[in-house]
């Protein structure tokens, strides 16, 4: 049994659905058993309004870009058939699912809410349990894991959703160092280190026992010993070697 995981962002004309603002891409990667597929899943969408300076500022898509992209009523269908019965993984999940949910609530049609196609993991959360304290932003989860986003100068839903692939993929088990080409060769894993490279350890530091603390150890021995009615495990093996 395959299992399907969809790598999912979003970029909006602004922070909040309740004022108003509306998604004007969706960008997704599929994962199939924890390797990238090609079916990977972007859609521009015109949102009907004008886009914020401040979220401008933050992706870089203008209003006359999107002027002449479908609405999310014209891609909704193809959209849903994607992420259908698959695990959506998103990098602060509320954002992205609210934003969402908005959208199919403005549909003249009713759909539910995308927790009826799929079910959610939020990255950040996860992150969060992972690293309690840290800064846990898709940046500094690059950083920590050796991601490689120089190229992220600006956000896009696609773009973020790649790095999210990476990043998730590293927290969970580091498995893009063990995607293979079609040749079935190591693929060159996240921050050019090898395959299966281990990296270097500082030397385990050994902290001999104090006289006391010998002699609690044996006088501890001993009581087992007696409750036993005979010699422990390892003095018997140490006896007959």
């Amino acid at each position: 049994m395959h299992t399907r995981q969809i790598v999912l962002d979003t970029e909006t004309t602004g922070l909040d659905p309740d004022l108003g603002h509306r998604i004007i891409e969706i960008g997704c990667v599929e994962l199939v058993n924890r390797r990238p597929s090609e079916e990977s899943f972007q859609q521009y969408l015109n949102p009907d309004r004008e886009v914020d300076e401040g979220a401008l500022e933050v992706h870089g898509i203008g209003n006359d870009f999107l002027a002449d992209k479908p609405r999310f009523a014209d891609v909704v269908d193809d959209f849903i058939d994607y992420i259908r019965n698959a695990e959506l993984i998103i990098h602060n999940a509320s954002f992205d699912v609210a934003f969402l949910n908005h959208e199919l609530g403005l549909l003249p049609r009713k759909l539910g809410q995308i927790e009826d196609f799929c079910t959610v993991l939020d990255t950040l959360a996860l992150a969060r349990q992972m690293h309690p304290g840290q800064r846990n932003d898709l940046d500094a989860l690059c950083k920590r894991y050796n991601i490689d986003n120089s190229q992220r100068t600006q956000h896009g839903a696609l773009l973020d959703a790649e790095i999210l692939t990476d990043v998730y993929l590293a927290m969970t088990g580091g498995q893009t160092a063990l995607l293979l080409d079609e040749l079935g060769t190591p693929s060159e894993p996240i921050g050019g280190a090898s395959a299966g490279e281990a990296k270097p350890r500082p030397p385990l530091m050994v902290i001999s026992p104090t006289p006391q603390e010998l002699e609690a150890h044996a006088e501890w021995i001993r009581r087992l010993e007696k409750e036993l009615g005979g010699p422990c495990l390892w003095r018997r093996l140490d006896e007959q070697s």
